[in-house]
């Protein structure tokens, strides 16, 4: 009977043990992460905005031509030369500017949109070249060209992809899972095509036009920092603070090479 109670009180004490340090050591709350508590954004607290023009001080770096000889369908679908899209500057006003909100924004979450943001490859080059897009918003990438493209996701935080497009009309879709600023996308094919795209949490980002100005619309009164992104000249940042109904001029400056 002893050799009988022995391997019993054993198991007894065993889960005791493992009770007791279950004890020790509860689970954290779902709900004690950031994420959690933020609520989702109303569209009528989004009374303020902000908007503004992104310049370049001095004379812009010349754009290089870009030869497209090697692959004959790229070279027939352009009449006139084509040139380096780095660094576009009319009159001292910078284009290609990705401008967003960076910090602000952290009491709302912001669903996604259903409509997908459209990254074309447009006679051998990134259509546009840089452009936005929500975190879990649909990325549609198509391929316009009667010739190979792969699209190479050069992510750094979220999942990086390689895929091809062989045929004119093929598209695929992407959905970035974390923000990113910015994700740089090249075809291997054609080594001139690249573009940039930025990932953010929010609706509140612009790319600047020829015209180097830039609008975000419907922000709820709060305090900001808003960032400014150009491919050569890197990052500038501003604080900004608005109320209720307020529009504010926020302009950005780089500096020429």
């Amino acid at each position: 009977m002893a050799n009988t109670r022995r391997p019993l009180l054993h198991c007894a004490c065993a889960l005791l043990i493992l009770s007791g340090c279950s004890k020790r050591e509860p689970a954290a709350p779902a709900d004690n992460t950031p994420a959690s508590r933020a609520r989702i954004f109303d569209s009528s607290e989004g009374t303020s905005g902000m908007s503004g023009i992104v310049t370049l001080e001095g004379p812009a770096p010349a754009a290089s031509q870009i030869r497209m000889d090697a692959d004959p369908v790229c070279a027939a679908g352009h009449k006139d030369a084509v040139f380096s899209e780095d660094v576009i500057a009319t009159g001292g006003r910078l284009a290609n500017v990705f401008v967003y909100v960076k910090e602000g924004l952290g009491a709302y979450s912001f669903p996604p949109p259903e409509e997908p943001v459209v990254l074309a490859q447009d006679g051998c080059r990134y259509v546009p070249h840089v452009t936005g897009v929500m975190v879990n918003q649909k990325l549609r990438i198509v391929n316009n060209d009667a010739t190979l493209h792969n699209i190479h996701c050069r992510a750094e935080i979220n999942s990086q992809f390689n895929i091809g497009q062989p045929v004119k009309g093929m598209e695929a879709i992407r959905t970035f899972a974390k923000p990113e600023v910015m994700i740089r996308f090249a075809c291997d094919v054609h080594k001139w095509m690249y573009c940039y795209v930025g990932v953010v949490a929010h609706p509140f980002y612009a790319v600047t036009g020829t015209d180097g100005a830039f609008n975000i619309r419907g922000l709820p009164p709060g305090q900001y920092v808003v960032a400014a992104w150009h491919e050569k000249y890197g990052s500038r940042t501003r604080k900004v603070t608005l109320v209720n109904k307020e529009s504010k001029s926020v302009d950005f400056s780089f500096g020429g090479s």
